[in-house]
């Protein structure tokens, strides 16, 4: 791969998990996911949905950066400022159907951006996500549906959408082809001091 790295998950959920200090059991009970579940990530038997991901990731209480195997303070590089991240420097995780790319600078930050490419039948989770934040994007290229609350809306090449997190929300590709779309999540600050 020509881009940054490409994270497995399971070693770096395993490894958050073991510098918090937290069992299997632990962690399942603080994020609501079974510990057979991820037993099964951490040996990358399984790959997370969104929705999985983000529940263990809001229990280990780690920013979006360290589920993408970075350090919190890791610096750019050399004579870069701490707000570029260089094209060859984008971390990814591949979560078979949905593959996330960080296009955010390293360091803490309250707004996370992303590049998701949705593989025909990709979906988010069987779930619908909710947490307090604000999400945005923009489809670059393929089809997405996306579900707010009740509504639901199919979006294709170069439109946009914003909302309220908090409100149930899920998104799905039934195309045929792969979508890429620029993802924006604008996370309560409270968020992280939990």
């Amino acid at each position: 791969m020509s881009r940054g790295t490409q994270s497995l998950i399971g070693a770096t959920v395993r490894q958050l998990r073991n510098a918090k200090g937290m069992s299997l059991q632990q962690l399942a009970d603080s994020s609501g996911v079974s510990v057979g579940m991820i037993s099964q990530i951490e040996r990358d038997l399984a790959n997370p949905s969104m929705r999985v991901l983000t529940a263990i990731r809001r229990a280990l209480n780690v920013s979006i950066q360290e589920m993408f195997g970075e350090q919190p303070d890791e610096a750019p590089e050399q004579g870069d400022p701490p707000f570029v991240r260089r094209l060859k420097d984008r971390p990814q995780i591949d979560l078979g159907l949905l593959k996330k790319e960080l296009l955010t600078a390293s360091g803490h930050h309250h707004l996370q951006i992303m590049i998701l490419r949705v593989e025909p039948g990709g979906v988010s989770g069987n779930t619908a996500l909710s947490y307090p934040a604000e999400k945005g994007g923009l489809v670059l290229s393929g089809e997405l549906t996306l579900t707010v609350g009740e509504q639901t809306s199919t979006l294709r090449t170069g439109d946009s959408f914003v909302f309220d997190s908090a409100l149930p929300h899920s998104f799905k590709n039934v195309s045929q082809s792969t979508a890429e779309i620029l993802w924006i999540i604008g996370a309560v600050q409270f968020d992280r001091h939990l």
